[in-house]
């Protein structure tokens, strides 16, 4: 069993459970034998990844707003969790724009009334809390981000995930230095995979212009990003709790601290390059369309995953065409019906594991 058997008949909390990143994590959960504890808003877009999984009538189910401190001290009280993975946010740049306020009560506002939630806990727990590549002060220089670089960000998105990093560092040395609780974060690149259905992002818009027979607009294709498949970061999401679980009588252990998982440095590419491999499985022709008064997003961003390879022998699986083409065929086998959604997705978490086993990778051995 991957990740040493760590999740079987252990209590998971998962906030944001109901997005996409959040399906594939609890179908992976499930998979590997965890008691799951979801805690989100009713899905963000339709169609959604959670309900092409079925997941409300699999794991328990919570619709609560991590921007309530009472609510989401309950649920972490009533739970008791063994492990808890913080993926609820406002996740979208261009959003954010329209929605900075909006955008800071969910991601620094809630991620603290997560954080509180658990200081009551005397339990052991594993927590990871999941930020973006985008939480650095990005020069756009072509330098692959550290862990230890100065955090920023331009727009309202970016410099709110920063800020969640400040603070969950800021709690775990001034509230879980000698607690049961373990806390780490985890800061991952463009992740695409099936089941995304969300706007403004140039996969979903891809496979939606394409079945409609249109060309797909690009409105930056230059730009150049960490493309990785969803199940790259959530490895490494999950491996890193299963470790600092078994590492929570070892203070000297450099687990809790903040990891980014990335792809390696052949897969920051631009976004046409993303859009090409994408017409290799699915034929058809793009169009650049710049709109007037376009918001500022970065041009390039690149990570370092060194510091997960040394500390957790992490490393990714899937190169850029593979990550590209999982992807492209999940939505044509599925469809925005979400024919088979669920045995799609098992299928290529097993294949994703048995390429890691094959690689020996650690968390992938039984």
């Amino acid at each position: 069993m991957a990740f040493a058997d760590a999740f079987r008949r252990q209590r998971v909390l998962v906030t944001g459970h109901t997005g996409f990143k959040g399906a594939w994590l609890c179908e992976w959960l499930l998979s590997l034998g965890a008691n799951i504890t979801g805690l989100a808003l009713p899905p963000a877009t339709n169609p959604s990844l959670f309900e092409q999984l079925g997941l409300s009538d699999r794991l328990d189910h919570r619709i609560a707003d991590i921007r309530d401190p009472i609510a989401t001290a309950r649920i972490v009280a009533e739970v008791q969790p063994d492990f808890v993975f913080h993926l609820a946010a406002q996740p979208l740049v261009r959003l954010s724009y329209a929605l900075p306020v909006d955008t800071y009560a969910t991601n620094l506002s809630g991620t603290l009334h997560v954080l509180e939630a658990l200081r009551p806990l005397t339990r052991a727990c594993a927590a990871v809390f999941v930020t973006t590549d985008k939480c650095y002060e990005n020069r756009e220089t072509g330098h692959g981000y550290r862990e230890e670089d100065p955090l920023g960000g331009h727009d309202p998105y970016s410099s709110s995930k920063a800020a969640c990093e400040i603070a969950i560092a800021s709690w775990r040395r001034s509230f879980f230095r000698d607690h049961s609780v373990r806390i780490a974060s985890a800061r991952a690149g463009n992740v695409i995979g099936g089941g995304d259905w969300a706007a403004d992002r140039i996969l979903p818009d891809s496979v939606r212009a394409l079945a409609a027979g249109a060309p797909v607009a690009v409105r930056n294709p230059g730009a150049v990003r960490p493309w990785q498949h969803v199940l790259e970061p959530l490895s490494g999401y999950l491996w890193l709790a299963a470790s600092l679980a078994g590492a929570a009588n070892d203070r000297s252990a450099p687990l809790s601290s903040a990891f980014n998982f990335g792809p390696p440095p052949e897969a920051s590419r631009t976004v046409e390059d993303v859009v090409e491999e994408t017409l290799k499985h699915w034929p058809g022709r793009w169009e650049t369309q710049r709109a007037s008064g376009a918001v500022h997003e970065a041009q390039v961003l690149h990570l370092s995953i060194e510091k997960a390879r040394r500390d957790l022998d992490w490393e990714p699986v899937w190169d850029f065409a593979r990550t590209v083409e999982r992807t492209i065929a999940w939505y044509r086998d599925t469809g925005a019906s979400g024919t088979d959604a669920r045995g799609r997705t098992q299928s290529q978490i097993s294949d994703y594991v048995a390429a890691a086993r094959q690689r020996k990778l650690p968390w992938s051995q039984s």
